[in-house]
C-alpha cells in the first residue's frame, strides 16, 4: 500500500514537473519578457502599425481559412461516416496527413503547386492574376495546415448519433434537408464549433507553410508569425513577444472556450 502511494505521488509530480518546466515557464517567460521594458514600451510595441497590421491580417486570413474549413471539413466527415466506397480507408488516413508532414515541406509543396512554372500558376497568369506571394496563397497554406481540425471532431459525433432519431424524424413526414438542418446538424454542432476554434487558432500561429508562399510584404502579405520572425532576426526581442502576447492570449481564450463547449456537450 505504502508503495502504491509512493509510486502515484512520484508519477503526478514527474508530471506536474514536466507541465511546470516545458509548459508553464516558457509562457510565463513571454509574458514577463513582453514587460520587461515596462507597459509604455510594450504599448508601444503592440501599437507599432506594422505590427497592428501584421496581426489584424493574420485574423482576418485565419478566419477565412477556417471558415472554409468549417464547410469542407463537416461535408468531408459526413462523407467518411456516412458513405462506403473504394478508397475510402485511404481517404480517411490521409486526412492526417497535415498533423505528420512538416510545416516547411506543406509550404514547398504549395510553391510548386501555385508557382508561375505550374499548372494552376499558369492558368492564373492568363486569367490577369497570381496566388503567390498573394493573400490567397496565405489562406490555402492556413486551410492545409488545418484541415484535419474540423474533421476529426465532427466524425466521432456523426458515429455517436442515434439512428432512431433520424428515422423518427422521417416516419413524421421530414424531408432529408429539414432532417439535417433540425436533427443532425445540432449533433454536429458542438464539433463544427470545437473543431474551427482549433483550426483558428492553429492558423494563428502558422509559420512554416507560410513563409515560403507569403511574400512577407509588410501591410499586404506580413503575417504575425513571420512578423515575429522578423523581429527577433532585427535583435528586437521585446517587440517580438509582445505580438507573442497577442497571439497566445487569443490561444487561451479560444482553448478555454474549446473546453467550455467540451463540457457543456458532456454535462448535456
Amino acid at each position: 500500500m505504502l508503495q502504491g502511494r509512493w509510486w502515484g505521488w512520484g508519477f503526478r509530480s514527474a508530471v506536474m514537473l514536466y507541465f511546470i518546466l516545458l509548459i508553464i515557464f516558457p509562457i510565463l517567460g513571454i509574458y514577463g519578457q513582453s514587460l520587461s521594458a515596462g507597459w509604455s514600451a510594450f504599448a508601444e510595441n503592440i501599437t507599432e502599425p506594422l505590427a497592428w497590421k501584421a496581426v489584424l491580417l493574420t485574423i482576418k486570413l485565419a478566419i477565412i481559412a477556417t471558415v472554409i474549413n468549417v464547410f469542407v471539413g463537416t461535408m468531408s466527415a459526413w462523407v467518411l461516416i456516412r458513405y462506403r466506397f473504394p478508397g475510402r480507408r485511404l481517404l480517411n488516413s490521409l486526412v492526417d496527413l497535415p498533423f505528420a508532414l512538416p510545416t516547411a515541406v506543406a509550404g514547398l509543396m504549395i510553391l510548386l503547386l501555385l508557382g508561375p512554372h505550374s499548372i494552376v500558376g499558369e492558368m492564373a497568369e492568363k486569367l490577369g492574376f497570381t496566388i503567390l506571394f498573394h493573400q490567397p496563397a496565405i489562406i490555402i497554406a492556413m486551410v492545409f495546415v488545418t484541415f484535419p481540425f474540423v474533421i476529426r471532431a465532427v466524425q466521432p459525433l456523426l458515429e455517436e448519433m442515434d439512428a432512431s432519431e433520424e428515422e423518427a424524424a422521417y416516419t413524421l413526414g421530414a424531408t432529408k434537408a429539414a432532417t439535417f438542418w433540425k436533427v443532425i446538424l445540432p449533433n454536429m454542432l458542438p464539433g463544427i464549433l470545437s473543431g474551427a476554434m482549433l483550426a483558428f487558432s492553429r492558423a494563428l500561429a502558422e509559420f512554416g507553410a507560410v513563409v515560403l508562399v507569403a511574400g512577407n510584404i509588410p501591410g499586404k502579405t506580413l503575417i504575425a508569425s513571420v512578423y515575429i520572425f522578423g523581429e527577433i532576426e532585427s535583435d528586437n526581442s521585446i517587440g517580438a513577444t509582445a505580438v507573442s502576447v497577442l497571439l497566445l492570449t487569443f490561444s487561451f481564450i479560444i482553448l478555454w472556450t474549446v473546453n467550455y463547449v467540451q463540457m457543456r456537450r458532456k454535462n448535456g
